[in-house]
C-alpha cells in the first residue's frame, strides 16, 4: 500500500488481483482508498482518481457534516447508544463487581470509585461485545441458508475504518463492535455484505447483483448506517 495526493486529499492505493478499479471512502474519518489491478501504473490510477475527485470530496464532506459524539469520559449525564437508541448514562460507584444494565431510558454503569476512564470504557465495550455476540448467530444462520455459504468462523473486533471485513480464503468474518450502537438493520446489512464476499471476493457488478438478490433493501440499510450519529473515534491511517 502507498499513497498519492490529489487536490490536497491523500488517497491510499492498494493493488489487488482484480479486473477493474474502484474507490471507497471509509467512515467515520473519510479515508480514501483506490483498489487497482496489480498491472496498472501510477498515472492510470491518478487519472482515475482525478476523474472522481468531485464525488470523493462530497463523500468526505458528508462524513464531516455528520453529528458526532464528543470524546467520552464515562460520567453521569453523557449520552450512550444501544441498537440505534439514545440513553442517558448513569455511573454509580461500588466496591462490588463491575456491571452494566438498562433501566428505562438510562443505562447504568457500575464501577469501582478508583476506576480510570480506560477501565470504564473497557467495561462498556465488554458489555457491548456480549450483546453483539448474542445477536450475530441468528442473523448468520438465517442468511447462510439464503445465500448458500457458511463462514468457518466469525469474530467481533473493535475496528476504526470498517464495519466488517472477511478473509475469503479461510471464510472468516469480523464484525465491528461499534455496530452495537447502530440499529439491528445495520448489523444485518453488514453481515449479509460479508457473507456475499464469500461468493464474490471483490465489489464487482456480480457482487451488487448478489446483494440485490439476497438483501434487496441493502441500499437503504447502508444509507442508514452511514447517516446515523457517529460515536467519537480517534482518527487512524491504516485501511486493511
Amino acid at each position: 500500500m502507498y499513497s498519492i495526493t490529489i487536490s490536497g486529499i491523500e488517497i491510499k492505493i492498494v493493488k489487488k488481483r482484480i479486473k477493474n478499479m474502484y474507490i471507497r471512502v471509509f467512515p467515520p474519518n473519510g479515508i480514501v482508498q483506490v483498489s487497482a489491478p496489480v498491472d496498472y501504473d501510477d498515472e492510470t490510477i491518478r487519472m482515475f482518481a482525478l476523474s472522481r475527485i468531485g464525488w470523493i470530496k462530497r463523500q468526505i464532506q458528508s462524513f464531516e457534516n455528520q453529528p458526532r459524539q464528543t470524546k467520552r469520559k464515562y460520567v453521569s449525564g453523557e449520552n450512550i447508544y444501544l441498537w440505534g437508541k439514545r440513553y442517558r448514562l448513569d455511573v454509580i460507584f461500588s466496591s462490588s463487581k463491575n456491571d452494566m444494565k438498562i433501566a428505562g431510558d438510562r443505562i447504568v454503569l457500575q464501577v469501582r470509585p478508583e476506576s480510570t476512564i480506560q477501565q470504564r470504557e473497557n467495561v462498556v465495550n465488554e458489555w457491548y461485545r456480549k450483546l453483539l455476540k448474542a445477536e450475530i448467530p441468528d442473523i448468520i444462520e438465517k442468511y447462510q441458508k439464503i445465500i448458500g455459504v457458511t463462514p468457518s468462523e466469525w469474530h467481533v473486533k473493535n475496528m476504526r475504518t470498517k464495519w466488517g471485513t472477511c478473509n475469503t480464503d479461510k471464510k472468516k468474518i469480523w464484525i465491528n463492535l461499534q455496530l452495537t450502537k447502530k440499529t439491528r438493520e445495520c448489523l444485518e446489512y453488514v453481515i449479509v455484505h460479508e457473507l456475499v464476499h464469500l461468493l464474490e471476493k471483490n465489489h464487482t457488478e456480480k457482487f451488487t447483483q448478489y446483494m440485490n438478490q439476497f438483501y434487496p433493501e441493502w441500499r437503504v440499510a447502508k444509507e442508514k448506517l452511514n447517516s446515523e450519529v457517529l460515536d467519537y473515534m480517534e482518527p487512524v491511517d491504516n485501511v486493511d
